[in-house]
């Protein structure tokens, strides 16, 4: 079993920032990857970023890249989000996720573990 309690989501303006933060808790031994994914209102939810727990290989959506940034503190069993340069369309909850199967990082199919989400929301 694991658990996973998401943090830091609120109101920015575009062009702002902000940083998730996922704290991990029970097995995380086992974990393969933990991820982050979004879901706005009305769409599917979708990847944003993975990390390998156990190596440093990092994977991001297109719609992120050069702006997010995943990273990992295993002392705190903790995976962060910073999140930089943040546009209207990020506007969605973001949940944090792990997976304990090697395969492809950015299914969600693949996770069996979420956190409850945490809204993010940029104004324009």
């Amino acid at each position: 079993q694991v658990q996973l309690v998401e943090s830091g989501g609120g109101l920015v303006q575009a062009g702002g920032s902000l940083r998730l933060s996922c704290a991990a808790s029970g097995s995380t031994f086992s974990r393969y990857a933990l991820g982050w994914f979004r879901q706005a209102p009305g769409k599917e939810r979708e990847f944003v970023a993975a990390i390998r727990w156990y190596f440093s290989s990092t994977y991001y959506a297109d719609s992120v890249k050069g702006r997010f940034t995943i990273s990992k503190d295993k002392a705190k069993n903790t995976v962060y989000l910073q999140m930089n340069s943040l546009k209207p369309e990020d506007t969605a909850v973001y949940y944090c996720a792990t997976t304990g199967t090697i395969g492809l990082v950015t299914e969600d199919a693949g996770y069996d573990y979420w956190g409850q989400g945490t809204q993010v929301t940029v104004s324009s």
